[in-house]
């Protein structure tokens, strides 16, 4: 029997989550003592993934809907706490989860600029958007534009906007489900990434954002369990202290150490050695304008039952986020403070070929990746690495300075970096799956019910009826997750990239329209459509023009630079013409009706209900 009847549920929310969190403790401890007793690590490995699937999978199927609301606001009847659960799993993706330790294990203090671009984002959530986009009572956000501008050009350039930097982000989340599938079931890549859109589609298909919502939540306790767990054991074993925040200052003394006896150039604290400052700042700007613009982020405060609800769940949003983030620059401290002792302690200060790690091998061995190389070459055997480095001048063991490790694999090897047992990699691997399932499936959504309710639905056919309706965006949800999992296969960039890339594009063309939607009465249909469409046009062609070049292949050298700007900065140029475009053209064309105008005052307000009325 579906999650129908919605007070008798929202009401035991506490005592059915209780109850969930105990069975997850149970599962965990069962895997303890699994490989205590000697049962296969690659049984408990299994296990892991069956057992999160299988319980993401009964949500899903108990929270199937046949009605509108529920498929794409979850009824709006989801409390302030779980939505701000809800949303934090949505938020940390694999790109938070899997990418950003890895990348501050390997960018050092310029990776911080994610941490500060992502938090502060959610500031310009609470106090620009949220509540107001919440009181409008739109189902998504190519709704509010359509009905704030004034027809179907406003909402099918907000359509093309949301599908561009959705899909390169989902095809992130897809890629980082694969990297994990691969380690958790021992198969290549590029079929891993399927196994991973198994777990997305189940999840999301059935129920939409009930089903979603209430995974999200589940995913979250998951998610954060694992990430914190490894954290509290490397800072109690090498400081005596669970609290890796009070530690960390202590790992990035011992790792400066370490720099100096291994003469390591590139240090962990010194800034600006990856970005300039104006490419750290410009960053920062872009996840910060990119977060408050994120469709399917957005989405999530279409879902609580009131506006001061909508507010309250931000305030969570931030505190549960906040778990992880004051985490992840730990986290990567003490990683690689276990892999440079390996080279400090070893003779002359070169890892002998007899003495390579296994986690080494077996992440270099994965197939379809390279996450691990030495010397050069793809860590696979013994053999390989010794043939390349003694090509290298390296006969006795080689330097720390031949290791590269990929970004992504940081999260999810440290466990056996640091000597922990099977049971803990495996829930580091759960963690990390349920981060991008959860972020796959906000975005599958926000991409799906877009197509289904803006284009099929308001522009097709207006008259038809909930179960057609609901039909269309189960179809769309499936061909965008197929295609999404074929462009993972080719692993265009790695994770943190191509999600720094969605948040440029989704700053370039939705933050002007949405924020002055809001804010200013005056802006006008033809000033908000040509700001969205210069703002998302002009950062397109930077982008794909610096990464791929004007013929379309990767670095060929013709790329497009403008001053120097990264390509995950491309933002920077689209904001600001988005902005200067609504506004002149506004101010060139007659002002929006007195209705609007009054409407658009009556939004800002703090009290009153939903302000736009849905038909179901």
């Amino acid at each position: 029997m579906a999650l129908s009847m919605k007070g008798d549920f929202t009401d035991n929310l506490g005592k059915i989550y209780g109850i969930y969190v105990g069975g997850f403790a149970a599962f965990v401890l069962l895997m303890a003592i699994a490989s205590m007793v000697g049962i296969p690590d690659r049984f408990i490995l299994w296990a892991y993934m069956a057992a999160t699937i299988g319980i993401y999978a009964f949500i899903g199927i108990m929270s199937r809907t046949a009605q509108v609301s529920e498929y794409y606001v979850a009824g709006r009847s989801v409390p302030a706490v779980y939505n701000g659960m809800a949303t934090g799993a949505d938020w940390m993706s694999g790109a938070s989860f899997v990418g950003m330790a890895g990348t501050l294990f390997v960018l050092g203090y310029d990776g911080l600029a994610f941490v500060l671009g992502w938090t502060g984002g959610y500031v310009l959530v609470a106090v620009l958007l949220a509540p107001y986009l919440r009181k409008f009572g739109a189902y998504t956000v190519p709704d509010f534009l359509g009905t704030r501008y004034g027809g179907n050009a406003a909402r099918l350039v907000g359509i093309v906007v949301l599908f561009a930097c959705s899909f390169t982000y989902i095809t992130a989340q897809v890629y980082a489900s694969g990297i994990i599938a691969s380690q958790f079931l021992g198969i290549d890549f590029r079929w891993a990434v399927f196994a991973g859109l198994a777990g997305i589609l189940v999840c999301s298909m059935l129920g939409g954002m009930k089903a979603v919502t209430w995974t999200q939540v589940a995913q979250y306790i998951v998610l954060i369990v694992a990430y914190l767990l490894p954290a509290i054991w490397m800072s109690t074993v090498q400081f005596g202290i669970p609290i890796p925040q009070l530690t960390y200052g202590g790992a990035l003394t011992q790792i400066a150490e370490y720099e100096r006896i291994l003469n390591v150039a590139r240090t962990h604290v010194a800034p600006f050695q990856s970005y300039s400052p104006r490419d750290f700042f410009f960053l920062i700007f872009c996840l910060m304008v990119g977060t408050a613009s994120l469709p399917h982020i957005l989405m999530r405060f279409f879902t609580t039952p009131t506006v001061r609800e909508a507010r309250k769940s931000v305030g969570w949003s931030l505190f549960f986020i906040f778990l992880l983030y004051f985490t992840a620059p730990a986290y990567a401290a003490f990683s690689k403070f276990n892999v440079m002792g390996l080279f400090v302690e070893a003779e002359n200060f070169r890892l002998a070929f007899t003495a390579i790690p296994a986690w080494m091998l077996e992440w270099g061995s994965i197939q379809g990746h390279q996450l691990v190389t030495i010397c050069g070459v793809k860590a696979e055997s013994v053999m390989a690495i010794q043939t390349a480095c003694e090509a290298r001048g390296h006969v006795a063991g080689f330097p720390y300075s031949e290791l590269r490790l990929n970004n992504d694999m940081i999260v999810l090897s440290t466990p056996s970096i640091a000597g922990m047992p099977i049971w803990v990699v495996g829930l580091v691997g759960a963690g990390g799956f349920a981060a991008a399932l959860s972020t796959a499936d906000g975005l599958l959504l926000a991409i799906a019910n877009a197509l289904s309710h803006d284009v099929y639905y308001k522009m097709i056919d207006p008259k038809a009826d909930t179960k057609r309706r609901l039909l269309v965006a189960k179809i769309l949800l499936v061909i965008v997750a197929i295609a999404a999992a074929l462009l993972a296969r080719t692993q265009p960039s790695d994770i943190l990239s191509m999600v720094a890339w969605a948040f440029s594009i989704a700053a370039a063309g939705l933050f002007a329209p949405l924020v002055l939607g809001v804010w200013w009465k005056r802006t006008t249909n033809l000033g908000a459509i040509l700001g969205m469409a210069a703002g998302f046009c002009v950062t397109m062609f930077y982008l794909v023009g610096n990464v791929y070049g004007m013929d379309m292949a990767p670095r060929s050298g013709d790329e497009i630079s403008w001053f120097g700007v990264a390509a995950i900065s491309s933002g920077i140029f689209g904001v600001p013409v988005a902005f200067i475009v609504t506004i002149v053209v506004s101010l060139m064309t007659p002002p929006p009706s007195p209705e609007m105008q009054d409407f658009v005052d009556r939004l800002r307000l703090p009290k009153g209900g939903n302000m736009m009325v849905q038909t179901h």
